[in-house]
């Protein structure tokens, strides 16, 4: 079975013409009303016989087609990420959907939690001051968190975590693995800032976090928006999550 990602649709009352994509062939699938009049079919060139000729607008393929034969990432480093923190003007979201994150096991708090302790949490590190500032200054910032059933170590200490995220004036939510599954949504981590551009997180095989790709192209970056907006719409807080689960 194909891996295949929506991508956008140029109709604003249906689903029909809509641009997918293979995440592994990176074919292109394109549907849409079929071009059926005997006349117009004949002057198509080199239709072969089980294809069927569509029509779609021009501004469907120029607003969520490839533009590029092999699209090149532009990597970031760590302090540069950081920094999106320090400049965004309106919006911070992200949707965590992993089940493990390495360096949360680093943390004294982490051990805290894993020995069955209230984690203490500091809500003066650079970090919190920063989210804190944006927050009391009318900036918005959120997650869904995408939870396994039954939940990982990880995932259950980043519910207990979420009572430091709220302190700083952070929505977060929390979506269960199977209703993200029904939803297609990406099994990607990622950062929208102000709508406008999109870190992609990058982890290796242990967990670590290393790097980040900037996404600034206009069409993925409404792809990543739409992500956002249909994670929201199924998204539960996070309390009311937690005692669902307990």
């Amino acid at each position: 079975m194909r891996r295949i990602r929506f991508n956008g649709t140029g109709s604003g009352e249906g689903g029909c013409p809509s641009v997918h994509e293979d995440l592994d062939s990176n074919e292109i699938i394109v549907h849409g009303p079929p071009l059926t009049d005997p006349d117009d079919i004949a002057q198509l060139r080199h239709l072969s016989e089980g294809e069927v000729p569509i029509v779609v607008p021009r501004e469907l393929l120029v607003d969520f087609g490839p533009k590029e034969v092999t699209r090149v990432p532009r990597i970031i480093d760590l302090d540069a990420f950081g920094q999106l923190f320090e400049n965004f003007e309106h919006t911070a979201w992200r949707l965590e959907t992993r089940r493990r994150y390495a360096s949360d096991e680093e943390t004294g708090t982490y051990a805290q939690f894993v020995r069955g302790e209230a984690p203490t949490w500091d809500l003066g590190t650079p970090w919190s001051l920063t989210i804190k500032a944006k927050t009391t200054g009318g900036a918005s910032v959120g997650r869904v968190r995408i939870v396994d059933s039954p939940a990982t170590e990880g995932q259950r200490y980043l519910l207990a975590h979420a009572d430091k995220n709220a302190a700083l004036g952070e929505d977060i939510r929390n979506l269960s693995r199977a209703d993200a599954d029904r939803l297609g949504l990406p099994a990607e981590d990622f950062w929208i800032f102000d709508s406008r551009l999109v870190a992609l997180l990058n982890f290796d095989a242990d967990d670590n976090f290393t790097d980040v790709e900037l996404i600034t192209e206009p069409a993925e970056v409404i792809r990543y928006s739409m992500v956002r907006d249909t994670a929201m719409h199924d998204a539960v807080p996070y309390q009311e999550f937690a005692t669902k689960e307990q």
